[in-house]
């Protein structure tokens, strides 16, 4: 049966991309969930403006990705933490600790899900995480952890 996606569907499409799949899959899950509609020609010129609005998204939201890491690329950004005398930090250096970092020192707002740290940071130095603000854009920012 074909039929033009609604919303995402996980290994199968995305919204407005019109699939071909078997008759019991689209009427007892896709059509009752309302993940998808029955494609006729009128929906056919629909799921067009859909895919078209979709694509169009995609771009403006890489672009503006594209745009933090030129911004946030080579920089470093400092944070202070209480520490004691060894370098060890009392606390940790969470990632809603660099998330407020970020904001503060570029004005940049991120989410914390676009920051990927492999474990909490417990020492005063230089660290090396990973900033991905789109699918396609993934970048390193160096932390300078100072004691305060």
């Amino acid at each position: 049966m074909k039929l033009i996606l609604t919303s995402d569907v996980v290994d199968l499409g995305r919204r407005g991309d019109v699939v071909d799949v078997a008759d019991g899959f689209a009427r007892n899950y896709l059509l009752p969930q309302k993940y998808a509609i029955k494609a006729n020609d009128g929906a056919l010129e629909a799921a067009e403006s859909i895919r078209e609005t979709r694509l169009a998204a995609e771009r403006k939201a890489k672009n503006l990705a594209e745009a933090i890491a030129t911004q946030l690329v080579g920089s470093r950004v400092v944070l202070a933490a209480q520490a004691g005398d060894e370098g060890q930090l009392y606390g940790s250096v969470s990632v809603a600790d660099v998330v407020e970092g970020i904001r503060r020192f570029t004005g940049i707002e991120l989410d914390k899900s676009q920051v990927e740290m492999d474990e909490s940071i417990k020492a005063i130095g230089l660290h090396e995480i990973q900033i991905k603000v789109h699918t396609e854009v993934e970048f390193p920012l160096t932390l300078d952890i100072i004691p305060a």
